[in-house]
């Protein structure tokens, strides 16, 4: 998978490789989508913050990403 999803692949997403699956927002299927979600978590709403940083973190773990970004790691309570 490239950098980049088309639509038709990120339809094709389960809800479960999003960031915010309700909202179907932040996809993460694989490393490069993760850092990208921590680049724009300050798009993230500020309600939703802290449900995203912990699904970034999560999606980090299983990638094996290291978050850098201050902000996400204490919106996820680290």
């Amino acid at each position: 998978m490239n950098d980049r999803l088309d639509a038709e692949e990120r339809t094709e997403m389960p809800d479960s490789m999003f960031g915010l699956p309700e909202r179907r927002e932040y996809p993460m299927p694989d490393a490069a989508h993760v850092r990208a979600a921590e680049a724009y978590f300050r798009y993230c709403p500020e309600e939703l913050k802290p449900r995203l940083a912990k699904s970034i973190l999560r999606f980090a773990k299983m990638y094996g990403v290291d978050v850098k970004s201050g902000t996400v790691l204490s919106y996820a309570g680290k």
